[in-house]
């Protein structure tokens, strides 16, 4: 029995431990997507198995907490923590044993008391103790579009002989007696919802606690004075005046080659009849209804010419220049190479140009439409059996389509209809029925009178009258704006914003002044100098103020949408830059290394968010997205990625040092980054462990459930995990070494990729988001990176082995 308590208590187990948990919990993220979740539920999540391996977690931590006296040694921050955690898992148990969750179906005018119940065991229902009857139910929708903005049920409650109402929506609960109701779908006819029900007052409670611990432990973590942090940072301080070795990068540069056109005759001819810059961008100020949101014109031509062309330019001419040349000239447009097309196999079928195709050429000699056949075959299969073909030809269809109805004036929804309850605008193509017959002839005629009148004035260079009707087009939408949607000041934000291309800039920033700093350390290594250190201020200065204008962008950002900007793809990567370089900040004043390969590192991520496939455009929010728990859990879940990059950054350099260098110099130089590594990689794990618990908040307030072992959240957890082990290989001997925690340290970083880009696209769940060309190929490059870092691994060990026969 000692040996086993001996083995229970053991650090080795704890980091055993931890791998099969994080193995398991991987595992069944791809059962789920390969079968089903309830199939990854009753094989991993809900089995006996998974369940011990959870209790022997709370009895190592139990065990190691008494044979090293944790309490007596007052490490309150270690403690609160792991207590945390057992607390949490006690409250998941009970919420599991003694939760209930199910549905309840009502239509308008109708009551209903009873929830459905959907188990592995079957269905079952439960009679609740008071009916609700829904009053009414309301689908909003943003202005002009189908996309629901709001989905709300008005209910009255039936309970203890009186009668009340109340309303559910999105992130807005209804409590009755333990049972939460929350707002999770309605009937396709808009006369019914169905409601979410949850009752777990207890898992709930116990649950919030453990959180409630989790978030003052971490707090703890940085104010104790006998915390892990706090100690590393006094060892950091002892070798801040030792002698250092600076670590060379190579970085390679990125460059795009600019599209030339195969017809030099039709692009000189629409170099020649390209609107003059001036009226073009007065033409880029008009507003224009798209996608729910009122956008400037500009906005909608740059996200228009992104789509078709990959770029936001066709050689000098802008988005703008390039939507009026397309609406006043279109047979001369037709015949320019400006579609792109990825796909080779489509290129070839239909001999096209293999990288930009004009619209003419998708016509035969008859005006027959070229791709039609293969089109509706792709169509007709399901979306899980379409292959990269069908996949191609369907995109090059959306392009050809999105061109027909800007060709036949079906696509700028120009003209507000001020009876409309839902604030549509209208094109000129529309259906234009539900105007008066006065306003109908204005907006059937305003549109193609302007483009006639920019024709004439590129013979006669007058622009007074297309700028005339701009301002006649521009009155009638402010008088037939009654919902006020149209906001001035938003609009010429907008335009700012689209025109000073602030990511852009702060990248090409980062990437000068990061190879900058990083040289000069290098050379106040070899020979310190008064100049050096002086423009090495200059240079972190310089940094800081690329940094703010970074977070203007961001701000710019946040007023134009209406909400943090950190909701898609494009936007996180912008902010994980962003939470980077903060890191590098912080962490630099240690070290000028570790802000140099920050600022790259940040520059790097915003080179990816610019790349052809990620979309920078502002979008409306979906319901559930539309909570200040998603903005903080966010916010800090990402942040945790900055530092984590800081420790990758950290980790390789160390390992590229103890590959090429020698000596003590190089020892005290790896003793300082792994110190600064190890203390990136506890902000990190703290940021992460929190912004994760909070997405379970968010959940929870919004459909009832604090965690659903989805894919996302699962990952997100077993970076978690993954990192927490990282942290605490220190704790046994034979792992205690600056090369096997560096290692780590950039290993680890993997689960951030899979939980960053891969879940989202390679797996099933609420956050999937489907695979595309563009992430493919970044996983090709990923595969290319690891043997890189399996290589750099074996002669850094090599290289540590030599050092440490040395001493």
């Amino acid at each position: 029995m000692e040996k086993i308590r001996q083995l229970l208590a053991s650090y080795k187990t704890t980091l055993i431990l931890l791998l099969i948990y994080a193995f398991l919990m991987a595992l069944a993220t791809f059962i789920e997507k390969e079968m089903t979740t309830e199939a990854a539920k009753v094989m991993i999540y809900y089995s006996p198995i998974f369940f011990f391996l959870q209790f022997l977690l709370v009895v190592n931590f139990i065990l190691t907490f008494i044979d090293h006296r944790y309490a007596q040694r007052k490490r309150w921050a270690l403690t609160v923590i792991h207590f945390a955690f057992i607390v949490i898992l006690a409250g998941a148990l009970t919420t599991h044993v003694f939760g209930k969750e199910g549905t309840m179906h009502i239509r308008e005018g109708e009551t209903n008391n009873v929830m459905v119940m959907h188990t592995s065991k079957g269905v079952f229902t439960e009679e609740l103790p008071f009916t609700l009857e829904l009053v009414k139910f309301n689908l909003i929708r943003y202005p002009g579009s189908m996309s629901p903005s709001s989905y709300e049920s008005d209910l009255r409650i039936h309970i203890d002989d009186e009668v009340r109402d109340a309303r559910v929506y999105m992130n807005n609960v209804l409590d009755l007696r333990g049972y939460r109701f929350f707002q999770a779908s309605y009937d396709e006819d808009e006369k019914g919802t169905i409601l979410s029900i949850n009752k777990d007052v207890a898992g709930r409670n116990i649950t919030y606690a453990g959180y409630f611990f989790l978030i003052a432990g971490f707090i703890l973590m940085f104010v104790t004075p006998n915390s892990r942090l706090r100690k590393l940072g006094r060892q950091l301080k002892e070798l801040r005046n030792t002698a250092a070795l600076i670590v060379v990068f190579s970085f390679v540069s990125f460059s795009a080659n600019a599209q030339s056109f195969t017809d030099q005759a039709v692009f000189q001819a629409v170099q020649r009849n390209a609107v003059p810059m001036e009226h073009a961008e007065k033409f880029g100020q008009m507003p224009v209804q798209f996608a729910g949101r009122i956008i400037p014109m500009n906005t909608f031509s740059s996200e228009l010419l992104r789509k078709l062309h990959k770029s936001d330019k066709i050689a000098k001419l802008n988005s703008d220049q390039f939507l009026l040349g397309i609406l006043t000239l279109p047979q001369m447009w037709m015949q320019v190479p400006f579609i792109s097309n990825s796909n080779d196999d489509v290129a070839r079928m239909f001999q096209l140009p293999e990288k930009h195709f004009a619209y003419a050429q998708v016509f035969d000699a008859n005006g027959s439409y070229k791709l039609l056949e293969k089109v509706n075959e792709a169509y007709h299969k399901p979306e899980s059996e379409r292959n990269e073909f069908d996949k191609g030809i369907l995109k090059l269809d959306e392009k050809i389509n999105i061109i027909f109805l800007l060709l036949n004036s079906k696509l700028m929804a120009l003209f507000p209809n001020a009876d409309d309850p839902n604030h549509t605008w209208y094109a000129p193509g529309d259906d234009l029925s539900v105007f008066s017959e006065a306003d109908s002839l204005f907006i059937s005629r305003s549109l193609p009178l302007y483009l006639s009148e920019v024709n004439r004035s590129l013979e006669s260079g007058d622009w007074q009258q297309p700028n005339a009707i701009l301002d006649s087009i521009a009155d009638f939408q402010q008088k037939a704006d009654v919902g006020a949607h149209i906001n001035p000041k938003k609009i010429r934000m907008e335009m700012r914003y689209n025109k000073q291309n602030i990511f852009g800039k702060t990248r090409g920033g980062y990437f000068l002044l990061g190879i900058l700093l990083l040289m000069l350390a290098f050379f106040r290594l070899f020979r310190e100098a008064k100049w050096a250190a002086v423009l090495s201020n200059i240079l972190v200065i310089g940094i800081f103020l690329v940094f703010l204008y970074h977070t203007y962008g961001m701000a710019m950002r946040w007023y134009i949408s209406g909400y943090a900007p950190w909701s898609n793809s494009y936007e996180s990567m912008v902010y994980v830059a962003w939470a980077t370089i903060l890191a590098g900040l912080i962490f630099g004043r240690k070290s000028d290394l570790t802000l140099a390969t920050a600022t790259i590192f940040g520059g790097i991520i915003l080179f990816v968010s610019g790349l052809n496939w990620m979309e920078p455009q502002i979008t409306t929010l979906v319901p559930v997205l539309k909570s200040p728990w998603l903005m903080i859990h966010v916010s800090v879940t990402i942040a945790a990625y900055g530092f984590f990059g800081i420790s990758l950054l950290l980790g390789l350099s160390n390992l590229i040092i103890m590959s090429i260098a020698k000596g003590e110099t190089a020892l005290l130089r790896i003793k300082e980054l792994s110190i600064i590594n190890n203390m990136s990689l506890l902000v990190g794990l703290a940021l992460m462990t929190i912004g994760t618990f909070l997405g379970g908040i968010w959940a929870n307030e919004s459909w009832g459930r604090y965690w659903s072992w989805d894919p996302k959240e699962t990952w997100a957890l077993i970076t978690v995990v993954i990192y927490a082990i990282v942290t605490h290989v220190h704790l046994v001997k034979k792992l205690n070494n600056y090369w096997f925690f560096n290692l780590s340290s950039v290993v680890a970083f993997a689960s951030v990729i899979m939980t960053y880009l891969g879940v989202n696209y390679l797996l099933s769940g609420l956050h999937s988001y489907g695979e595309n060309e563009g992430v493919s190929a970044m996983f090709t490059y990923l595969y290319v990176i690891l043997a890189v870092v399996v290589v750099l691994a074996i002669v850094s060990y090599r290289g540590f082995k030599r050092a440490k026969n040395k001493e």
